[in-house]
């Protein structure tokens, strides 16, 4: 998703690192060990940041879609692709 907001021209590539390694401190300040294991986390935290600064999504559609992301995924079967309109109602 990154890639393809960054090739629309929502953001430049040092937005997109800046942002990133702001959730990244932040999250460490919050007492984020920095195993690894959270790296997603931060990543979908500086994409979601970067979308809602630029205009591209509001809070109410951002949580609308975060939902139906999350609806599908737990209607997906272990090892098959997530596909959206499995989350809807």
């Amino acid at each position: 998703m990154a890639v393809r907001l960054h090739e629309r021209g929502l953001f430049t590539w040092k937005e997109w690192a800046t942002t990133l390694s702001e959730e990244i401190a932040a999250a460490q300040d919050r007492g984020d060990p920095d195993h690894g294991d959270t790296y997603y986390r931060h990543w979908l935290a500086a994409l979601e940041r970067l979308a809602a600064a630029k205009g591209a999504v509001g809070p109410a559609e951002m949580t609308a879609r975060r939902d139906a992301w999350d609806r599908a995924v737990r209607a997906t079967p272990h090892g098959q692709p997530i596909l959206l309109e499995a989350g809807k109602e």
